[in-house]
């Protein structure tokens, strides 16, 4: 069995980063994290991996050429191999686009499952996961919980979506495009200490635009019809802290603080 996995590097929320003349985020020498809700997803990939023998996971990526030490890491945690999309010309593509540029690179390969998360942290749009679904033709469900691992390797998957106002169950026939929330529970696996400085570098395989063939005119910015109307970074200030004993004294410090705000009339 393949599993196909949609893995973003995201910029980290204390680092985040904005060009406002292009009205898109800087990605370029920022620290970056994996998209928590794919992080999510390829856990659970690398259970199945565990638990079924012969299964095989792959993960594809779209971002700078400074991803590949995130690629390398995932390897050393158990993925088999990693595709980084990258070329400057892809710089600045929206939602759509991205999704165009990821599935031509799918196409041609082989798999049963694409997992992804239904979110990304920078965005939280989940248009990439359906439209990717759309190019390819496959059906597509996001806010998956749970997955009944052993359907994936016979019949339709089993999965429990969250709506919000109930959980319900679905089954999807293979191939399909799986799309996970966030979960605490599923972690990805520990770099083993053997395996902190193994060279992997070999099983990533770096895929530009001579490779795609996209014409200039279809991507990046230029081909981005999502405008961006305004953006307002609010500033978080880290407050003091007050700690108060439980005696009169206490009592009446939180006393004054709550009538200087307001909560209390005066």
């Amino acid at each position: 069995m393949r599993i196909l996995c949609l893995a973003k590097p995201v910029p980290d929320v204390d680092g985040f980063q904005y060009d406002y003349e292009t009205n898109t985020l800087v990605r370029e020498n920022v620290h970056m994290i994996l998209n928590p809700e794919d992080a999510t997803a390829l856990a659970v990939a690398l259970d199945v991996k565990r638990l079924v023998p012969g299964t095989r996971v792959e993960t594809i990526t779209m971002a700078p050429e400074s991803a590949v030490p995130h690629l390398e890491d995932l390897i050393r945690r158990g993925v088999d191999r990693a595709i980084l999309i990258s070329d400057p010309c892809y710089a600045g593509s929206d939602t759509f686009v991205t999704s165009r540029i990821l599935s031509r690179c799918i196409e041609d390969r082989s798999y049963d499952w694409i997992f992804g998360g239904s979110h990304s942290l920078d965005g939280g749009t989940a248009h990439v996961p359906g439209q990717v679904a759309q190019c390819l033709d496959l059906p597509q469900m996001s806010n998956i919980i749970e997955v009944d691992r052993d359907s994936l390797t016979g019949g339709p998957a089993v999965v429990e979506v969250d709506t919000e106002e109930a959980v319900l169950r679905f089954e999807m026939d293979r191939p399909a495009l799986l799309g996970f929330q966030y979960s605490t529970t599923r972690k990805l696996p520990y770099i083993r200490y053997e395996d902190i400085d193994r060279d992997v570098r070999g099983r990533i395989r770096m895929v530009d635009n001579s490779e795609l063939g996209f014409d200039r005119s279809e991507v990046g910015l230029q081909a981005s019809l999502t405008r961006v109307a305004k953006i307002e970074v609010k500033t978080l200030h880290r407050k003091d802290t007050l700690v108060v004993g439980n005696d009169d004294e206490g009592i009446e410090a939180v006393y004054q603080i709550l009538k200087r705000r307001g909560f209390l009339a005066s």
